[in-house]
Formats: C-alpha cells, sequence, structure tokens
C-alpha cells in the first residue's frame, strides 16, 4: 500500500462520502472541483481489477466524446507533483487517447488506500457487465479495505461489500473465494468453459492443484460437472489429490439426467379434479416405489 493508514478516522463505512443512496460521484463532487488533468499525469489504480477493453462499448465511448466531451468526471487522488492515481475514470482516460485527447476533468480528492480502494470497487462494480473475475478481485479488496482496522464498518462486512450491487454476504463470500483461483483457471470462468459452482470448489486447492486442473482442461477442452469438482476438492481436502487422479476424475463417465414427461391428459382419468399436482405426483411416486419393491 502507499499510504498510512493511521489517518483514517471514520465514525463508519457512510461516513466516507456521506450519505449511501447517492452516486459515488456525486459524494466526491459535493466536496470538490472538477479539474482538467493532463492524461500523462494519470496512473492506473494499483492492482485495478477491471479490464479495459477495446470492444464495441469502447468505440460507442469514444465516439461519445468525441462529439459531447467527457460527461462525467473521473475520480483520482494526488500522489505527489503532477501524479495522480485513477479512482474511477480508466475506461474513460483510454477513451480520451483513443479520441485524440491530451486531457481528462477529474475530481481530485485525498484519500487514504483503504478509503481509495472501497471508492474505486463501488464507482465500477455496477457496470452492465462485470466479468467474474472482475467482481471476485473487486469484493476481495474491498473485504480487505473494509476490515482494516482503520475503518470502522457497521454490520455485517461481507454484507458491507456486497451493498453498492445489492449482492448477499453469501454470494460476496463465494466470488471472494472464486479469487483465490490461478488465472488460468479464473479466464476459464469468465469464458464459461468452468462454471461458477465449479469454480468456488477448485479454489479450496492449492496452486499446485488447481495447475493441473488447468493443463488438462487446456489440453482435453473437456467440460466439468459439479460432481467432479466436488470430488477434487474432497481428495483436496484429504491431501491425497495427485495428477495421475486429476485425470482420472475428470475423464470418468459423467452420469446423465433422465427427464420424463408425462401429459395430462394421459393420466387426468386416474385423479380426481380437485386434486392438487403436489398430491398426483406423491401418488405417483408411491406406486413407483410400491412396484419396486415388488420387483
Amino acid at each position: 500500500m502507499k499510504g498510512s493508514a493511521s489517518k483514517i478516522k471514520l465514525e463508519s463505512y457512510g461516513d466516507l462520502f456521506g450519505k449511501h443512496d447517492l452516486p459515488i460521484v456525486q459524494k466526491v463532487a459535493m466536496q470538490e472541483q472538477v479539474v482538467e488533468i493532463p492524461l500523462a499525469e494519470l496512473y492506473e489504480f494499483d492492482s485495478h481489477p477491471f479490464k479495459v477493453l477495446d470492444d464495441e462499448k469502447m468505440e460507442e465511448l469514444v465516439q461519445s466524446i468525441k462529439e459531447r466531451g467527457v460527461l462525467v468526471p473521473g475520480i483520482a487522488r494526488p500522489l505527489g507533483k503532477n501524479r495522480y492515481e485513477i479512482i474511477s475514470g480508466h475506461r474513460r482516460k483510454h477513451a480520451c487517447e483513443l479520441a485524440g485527447l491530451t486531457k481528462m476533468p477529474v475530481f481530485i480528492k485525498e484519500m487514504s488506500d483503504e478509503e481509495s480502494t472501497v471508492v474505486m470497487v463501488d464507482a465500477n462494480i455496477q457496470r452492465e457487465v462485470i466479468l467474474p473475475s472482475e467482481k471476485a478481485k473487486a469484493y476481495k479488496m474491498k473485504y480487505d479495505a473494509i476490515k482494516h482496522p482503520g475503518i470502522k464498518g457497521e454490520g455485517n462486512t461481507l454484507a458491507l461489500v456486497g451493498a453498492t450491487a445489492g449482492d448477499s454476504a453469501k454470494t460476496v463470500q463465494r466470488y471472494i473465494l472464486l479469487a483465490n483461483l490461478v488465472d488460468g483457471l479464473l479466464d476459464m470462468v469468465d469464458e464459461k468453459i468452468i462454471g461458477f459452482i465449479q469454480g468456488t470448489e477448485l479454489a479450496y486447492l492449492d496452486e499446485e492443484q488447481q495447475n493441473w486442473i488447468f493443463d488438462f482442461l487446456k489440453e482435453t477442452s473437456i467440460s466439468m460437472n459439479k460432481e467432479q469438482a466436488a470430488k477434487l476438492k474432497e481428495y483436496g481436502k484429504k491431501k491425497e489429490l495427485t495428477e495421475p487422479m486429476v485425470k482420472l476424475i475428470l475423464t470418468e463417465s459423467k452420469s446423465k439426467e433422465r427427464k420424463i414427461t408425462i401429459k395430462a391428459n394421459r393420466i387426468k382419468q386416474y385423479f380426481p379434479e380437485d386434486m392438487s399436482e403436489t398430491e398426483m405426483e406423491n401418488i405417483i411416486i408411491g406406486l413407483l416405489e410400491e412396484w419396486k419393491n415388488r420387483e
């Protein structure tokens, strides 16, 4: 971390920028003035978890800036003479560069490392599209910041972390767990090669074990179900997981779920009209159990 946290004196988490119902940029704007800062003096936030992509959304932002300028100023904190760390506005800075601008409007505010981390996450977490890896790393950073002795959070820390995006404490806990994945597996979760639940199961394994799984999945392009992920986690917890066992578990045949649909007009004659679907289902299951026992 770049600064000392000893200067933080907050009565509550909400004291960072006042009322919770105000957008983060508004909270800063209430206290600071907009300044035009040269792009060359704006530096990326340390370990910034949100990706800046040259995609269709970026093209739209560049076009918007060319036509109307930067409508929402960024947020930054001073690092020293002519040096500022971007808290919010990484995409806007890149778009300004692509649009041929040399400066960008920014709110400048003195912030501690912990405060700037919370603001950075809250300012980005409500994006329309966020990858699981981005949310996982962001929530981990915000959790660590709020847990710092200098910030007195009110209530459950996990709930505070997810409050801005409306995520429950349990959801936040799962994302923070996901942040323990090696980059290769985390990318596979982003690409939907590995499911979110499978990813959280693999996050319990150590780095070497995760790399065995990543290498094998990359080499074979096979899919992994929840049952296999749970089995890998279980062997890992027992300290019994080996590379050959990883290959064995991931190549064992997967049980196929069978779905049977019975049309209502084929069975309605056997039940009273006022009987509920649940009652009908219970009777059918009971009859099947009797048939199975007789067999």
